[in-house]
């Protein structure tokens, strides 16, 4: 398929292609938000599960810096492909 051909086709029909990214951006920042949020779950039951004492648990609740630094980078950048979803979404429908 030529490019000329390509670009027909993305003019033909620009809503469609608008909102299918729409769709990219969601699933991405979805599955980045069950990810992160799935691996802090796990975290945290390797940690109850190695202390054999609550106050323990407790004390190691508090992670290290980096890494929950990492995990709201990934939080914020999740939410940031949803809402820019939403708005590619919105968008397609004013074509």
């Amino acid at each position: 398929m030529s490019l000329q051909t390509l670009w027909w086709l993305i003019e033909g029909q620009p809503g469609q292609w608008l909102n299918g990214l729409a769709l990219f951006f969601a699933l991405a920042g979805a599955w980045l938000l069950l990810a992160t949020r799935l691996r802090e779950q796990l975290a945290q039951a390797r940690l109850l599960a190695g202390n054999a004492l609550n106050a323990l648990a407790q004390q190691a609740d508090a992670c290290d810096e980096p890494t929950r630094r990492l995990n709201r980078f990934f939080y914020r950048f999740g939410y940031t492909c949803l809402a820019l979803a939403l708005l590619l979404s919105w968008l397609s429908t004013q074509l």
